[in-house]
């Protein structure tokens, strides 16, 4: 598997495995264990998915008739927008370690830039994550959280981060795809040594059936999905695409056995146009 190398000197496989609405312990157990048959070490999680304790059945069942070590395996979770302060923060993330069954967490994120529960425009907002930050800087320093990030934040929100931290983010996870580039966030994070990462790299599979993204997947005899996922990690942006079905989560992970020509790049790169298809937190103060 390729990885990247985080500014804590971890490495990060570039490809993982997304668990977003994946809900019920049956489902969960087979999902993941198709991953890891199929080579899939990092998986993505976070508290709201309330999929934590059965990926943690499933880790537990399926890494030993696998040969995979704790040591092999990137896992991933997520503060809720609900326990955005201090001690919410701090308690929460332990709380998922404990639903994973996991002495650490090799990446914890905070959600979402605003705390549940407030309007988006509220001032206080910025205190919270300010707090939120220093809960996670310290479990970070005691070895439980063995990186720390944030995702949904925009330029302005990172920049605050970068202010005031002590510990700077390891990961940004947005959305990211032809259609939503975020370039200017990408390039401060380039400067920063923060890891983009994308999620929906599909456009929620609205862009399956885009008629550029078709015609480049007939070209390299690859399915739309595959060209998208290549098209992100080719410019060296991390991927967490989700699925169910066994032959898409073997599809998702083989990108790495062809590239996209240039001109490829360039017709990609040229369906900008400002499109969210999940939440756009541009008005969080």
């Amino acid at each position: 598997m390729y990885t990247v190398k985080l500014n804590t000197g971890s490495d990060m496989p570039i490809v993982g495995l997304g668990t977003f609405k994946l809900r019920g312990q049956e489902l969960v157990v087979q999902t993941v264990e198709t991953a890891l048959k199929l080579g899939y070490r990092s998986i993505d999680t976070a508290a709201v998915y309330r999929n934590e304790k059965d990926i943690a059945i499933a880790l537990k069942q399926f890494c030993p008739k696998h040969s995979v070590e704790r040591k092999d395996l990137f896992i991933t979770s997520k503060l809720a927008p609900k326990n955005q302060g201090y001690e919410e923060a701090k308690a929460a993330a332990l709380r998922s370690l404990e639903s994973l069954g996991l002495d650490y967490l090799d990446l914890y994120l905070v959600h979402w830039p605003g705390k549940q529960g407030m309007v988006r425009e509220d001032e206080r907002n910025k205190q919270y994550r300010k707090d939120t930050w220093r809960a996670l800087e310290e479990l970070h320093k005691d070895g439980r959280l063995r990186a720390i990030g944030v995702s949904n934040y925009t330029v302005r929100h990172m920049e605050e981060l970068l202010k005031h931290c002590q510990v700077k983010p390891a990961v940004l996870q947005i959305e990211h795809h032809p259609e939503l580039q975020q370039n200017e966030l990408m390039s401060l994070c380039r400067e920063h040594d923060v890891h983009f990462q994308a999620y929906s790299s599909l456009g929620t599979g609205k862009l399956l059936t885009h008629p550029s993204v078709q015609q480049t997947a007939t070209k390299y005899n690859r399915t739309p999905a595959q060209v998208l996922l290549r098209w992100a990690v080719q410019r060296g942006i991390g991927v967490i695409p989700k699925s169910t079905n066994p032959q898409h989560l073997k599809d998702n992970i083989h990108i790495f056995d062809f590239a996209l020509e240039e001109e490829d790049m360039g017709s990609l790169d040229g369906l900008e146009a400002g499109t969210h298809f999940c939440w756009d937190p541009q008005h969080v103060a």
